[in-house]
């Protein structure tokens, strides 16, 4: 399965007024694996950022004067996610900016016809009803560091929604019996251990520890009225 971790930010909150994309990251796993392959771009949206979503992404007009508009890097962008299922936090909101954009060039296209989409957040609030579910807080629930995340960014928002995502829906991914290998969700994997390796040392118990610990399950027994270990025991 290829699946394509995404965000976008924008100049405001409703594409109906207007407002347009201005910047998108995606992450790519495969079969839940980051593959090491991101599509990230910042995008002139031909309109005034508005100032409070400045303050949430940091993004300024100034920033973005020189950046390609979206009809430039709409086709390169659409075979990144083409036929990828794609995982967004609150999904309503980066999909309808999507089509909005898409809508505006040609070929129009809509994103639902040529990707699926999985909604984390609904995921979340479905798994964690009656708590917070928006990224810092699912990031703290799962132990996942945004120790970075001072602004909000869409390649690193991306990032961290797939470790978020994998924890999510699952937690460690894969086992792998390579050697060094790593799962998608920071968890180390099965690793082969060298055949000239040293024994491990086997402890045995002392006399003393023996004895204390059948003097400890003859009073279990007495106060119990039997045990299964004596059961056992008895059928050996």
């Amino acid at each position: 399965m290829r699946q394509i971790v995404l965000d976008t930010e924008t100049t405001g909150i409703d594409p109906a007024e207007g407002h347009r994309i201005i910047e998108i990251g995606c992450v790519e796993m495969m079969e839940r694996q980051l593959t090491g392959r991101n599509y990230h771009v910042y995008i002139n949206p031909e309109r005034e950022v508005e100032a409070e979503a400045i303050t949430i992404h940091g993004i300024t007009n100034e920033f973005l004067l020189d950046k390609p508009k979206f009809a430039a890097v709409a086709d390169e962008f659409f075979e990144f996610i083409k036929g990828a299922e794609l995982v967004i936090h609150n999904a309503a909101f980066d999909i309808g900016f999507m089509d909005s954009e898409f809508a505006r060039v040609k070929p129009v296209r809509k994103t639902a016809d040529h990707c699926g989409v999985v909604d984390s957040l609904a995921l979340a609030r479905a798994k964690h009803p009656g708590q917070k579910n928006n990224l810092n807080a699912l990031c703290k629930r799962y132990g996942v560091d945004n120790s970075n995340r001072e602004l909000h960014g869409a390649l690193l928002d991306a990032e961290i929604l797939a470790e978020v995502y994998l924890l999510l829906t699952g937690g460690q991914t894969a086992l792998s019996l390579d050697a060094g290998s790593e799962s998608a969700g920071g968890s180390g994997g099965l690793r082969r251990l060298n055949s000239d390796r040293p024994e491990l040392a086997i402890i045995k118990a002392t006399e003393a520890e023996n004895e204390a610990h059948q003097a400890f399950m003859a009073t279990l027994e007495q106060k119990a009225g039997g045990t299964v270990w004596s059961k056992l025991e008895g059928a050996e």
